[in-house]
């Protein structure tokens, strides 16, 4: 039968096969062949003897959160408690953006911030949207769902963002863990250990581990550029413009003339440097 892979657990996989789920092994040629099974991967299982056969070619594959064959992307994003980070938001964008999975940001916690800070949440809402990219707040569930609807969507972001809480509110029958932010630490504790699929909204959507940290090792230099979507718009006088030291570039200019966030053009140097190393 064909399937797909929502949970792993150990090495027992958990395949959805229409309204039935098996628990299966993964063949020992598998590893032999140095190939892992991932949640969301398309597989023919036997289901006399409960193991997966076969695992059909990928239309992607992220490192973290380990998952295949993702549509899109939700990056859960606290405002506050954890506080906002834009440079780890803007690393998932890129990571994903290079996957060829569209991005989509979420703005947790809204109801922490004063009325300043959320006119500033209200400013990158309209920049993020103004380059192509959709944003909802956590709160927006008709929205999120009609997103989730025909699609398998990741959720990624930082640990304590709220991202298995969203999961919890877009469907009341599940009771995914949550738990509080550690006050001595300033961010988010673990619930969610594993990665799994959850039926929501007549799509997929996938609780990932929480995480703080992300590398961009996969990305090389020259295509670094381009998961920034915005560079595009701006003509430069080199076409292999790093957008660094060279003379006469548009991104430069748009930067300075307020075309392009100076936050996003900084957490591209930064990556920039981080994938020269």
């Amino acid at each position: 039968m064909n399937g797909k892979i929502t949970r792993i657990i150990s090495n027992l996989y958990t395949v959805k096969c229409g309204d039935l789920k098996f628990g299966c092994r993964a063949r020992g040629k598998f590893r032999k062949d140095g190939i892992t099974p991932l949640v969301g991967d398309n597989v023919v299982i036997d289901t006399d003897n409960n193991y997966i056969l076969e695992i059909q070619p990928r239309e992607n594959e992220l490192k973290r959160p380990v998952i295949a064959n993702v549509d899109m992307a939700i990056i859960v994003t606290s405002t506050k408690k954890p506080n906002l980070d834009l440079v780890l938001l803007d690393k998932l964008i890129s990571v994903v953006t290079y996957h060829e999975i569209i991005p989509i940001i979420c703005f947790t916690k809204t109801d922490l911030l004063n009325e300043l800070e959320m006119q500033d949440i209200e400013n990158l809402k309209k920049y993020y949207e103004m380059i192509g990219i959709k944003v909802v707040y956590n709160t927006e569930t008709t929205v999120i769902k009609k997103i989730i609807e025909n699609h398998t969507v990741v959720l990624a972001g930082q640990t304590g963002a709220g991202k298995s809480s969203l999961i919890n509110s877009l469907d009341e029958n599940l009771h995914i863990e949550t738990n509080e932010i550690s006050e001595a630490l300033g961010r988010g504790k673990h619930t969610t250990r594993h990665v799994e699929l959850y039926e929501v909204a007549g799509g997929y959507i996938a609780d990932t581990p929480g995480f703080s940290a992300l590398e961009l090792k996969e990305i090389g230099k020259e295509e670094l550029k381009y998961t920034f979507i915005e560079f595009e718009h701006y003509a430069c006088r080199f076409r292999d413009c790093m957008h660094k030291k060279e003379n006469d570039c548009g991104v430069k200019k748009a930067v300075k003339e307020k075309l392009i966030l100076q936050s996003r053009y900084n957490n591209y140097l930064l990556f920039l440097e981080e994938v020269g190393k």
